[in-house]
């Protein structure tokens, strides 16, 4: 046993394939620890919040203030508010009122906003402009007032006597305060999704639970086929040929059209997560049974299972101990695909809306198809779902890097 993993750890594509997927799984278990929250928790009001670290406004007016005077914070006040996509479109508004472009210096910040502001009229309508570049061009106008003002903000409360409004603090453009002393901050390394929940969270619990379906889905399979594929090559006779006749069936049916049907005929109240996995288990057993029936048919004329049987040992005996350790390394390298196999068919069938029920745990397949029925891929909400094919990618290669090298030092006619 000693030898063998020297031998299966010497191979670079299995060192590199199971240092990827290891990474993989302790972030799953290691996260959690530290970051306890639902990862169907809802915190956000709105959707597709952008990567970053979000800071209480409420708490950082309350916190103490520091007076930094930075040359260039103004400019990155104008260019925040005042960007190149902004610039563009109040040109474009400017020419469709009747301003020659001639006119329009989009680089001449004061110029372009005392054309805005002299030309710009929400009740005007444009021809050819439809209702909500209107209303962009409306929220583009309330965003800019104030743009160039270099006095502070005041912060009034009402009086509950008078119903007047009183004076108590001003913000001016030089305070900042210490991110360290807001008391709310929350970071969001990948922003929020349709939902308004943490990407990040939602995505390594999706992950877990895809590996899951990926594990008791490849142990049923497998299963099933080394039982089978054990029978059929060394009994042989009519069982063989009755296993063999009930596999061509399933062989002529495409796996992932029959698993479309099975899983259609479950009610999605009743699709769970450990119920999809057994149905991919249930319909993904073929190949392995065709596979381990050869490799059997192979050694049960060889001259150790033939002094079993002179011996007089019963079949059940010959199979477990005599042919089944010599497999034992092909039965692993077919749990191996089966689990990566079985992780690609529940994304493909979330996405097709027939994986697990929504409202217990996300699946990677199950972020894919919100993304794309929230048209993440469209609004360039990258971070919604370019992070799930990369796990999905990430998962497969390193799993089927981990396979070859596998095959590298067990196949006799692989090794260099």
């Amino acid at each position: 046993m000693k030898h063998t993993l020297q031998q299966v750890f010497s191979s670079p594509r299995f060192v590199v394939g199971f240092s990827i997927f290891m990474f993989i799984v302790l972030t799953v278990i290691i996260y959690p620890l530290f970051v306890r929250a639902d990862p169907l928790e809802i915190i956000g009001e709105g959707t597709f919040f952008e990567p970053g670290v979000y800071v209480s406004v409420y708490d950082s007016i309350g916190s103490s203030p520091y007076t930094l005077k930075l040359d260039d914070a103004a400019a990155n006040r104008i260019a925040g508010k005042l960007g190149d996509e902004e610039r563009l479109a109040m040109q474009e508004w400017l020419v469709a009122y009747g301003i020659p472009e001639n006119e329009i210096d989009i680089q001449d910040t004061e110029k372009l906003l005392d054309q805005w502001v002299n030309n710009y009229d929400p009740t005007e309508k444009i021809e050819g402009m439809t209702n909500a570049e209107r209303r962009y061009f409306q929220r583009l106008d309330e965003s800019l007032k104030g743009v160039l003002a270099t006095e502070g903000v005041t912060i009034a409360v009402e009086n509950t006597e008078t119903g007047t409004l009183e004076e108590v603090d001003s913000v001016e453009q030089t305070d900042y305060v210490n991110i360290s002393q807001v008391p709310n901050v929350r970071v969001l390394p990948l922003g929020t999704d349709n939902f308004g929940r943490d990407v990040l969270t939602e995505l390594v619990s999706a992950t877990g639970t895809s590996l899951k379906i990926g594990l008791v889905a490849g142990l049923v399979a497998t299963t099933i086929g080394l039982i089978l594929g054990l029978l059929a090559g060394y009994i042989g006779g009519l069982v063989d040929d009755v296993i063999m006749f009930v596999t061509n069936i399933f062989t002529v049916i495409p796996t992932f059209v029959l698993l479309i049907l099975v899983t259609f005929s479950v009610g999605q109240e009743y699709r769970g997560a450990m119920t999809i996995a057994v149905l991919i288990g249930l319909t993904s057993w073929v190949w392995t049974t065709r596979a381990v029936r050869a490799q059997v048919i192979s050694l049960r004329n060889r001259d150790h299972v033939n002094l079993s049987k002179l011996s007089g040992h019963s079949t059940t005996r010959i199979i477990l101990l005599s042919i089944l350790p010599f497999i034992a390394s092909y039965v692993v390298m077919a749990l191996i695909l089966q689990i990566s196999t079985a992780i690609l068919a529940e994304a493909g069938l979330s996405i097709l809306g027939l994986g697990p029920r929504t409202t217990e745990v996300p699946t990677l397949g199950l972020m894919m198809n919100w993304a794309m029925i929230y048209s993440a891929h469209l609004m360039g909400r990258w971070w919604a779902y370019f992070p799930v094919l990369l796990v999905i990618a990430l998962i497969a290669f390193s799993l089927n890097l981990m396979n070859t090298g596998l095959d590298q030092v067990f196949n006799p006619a692989l090794r260099e």
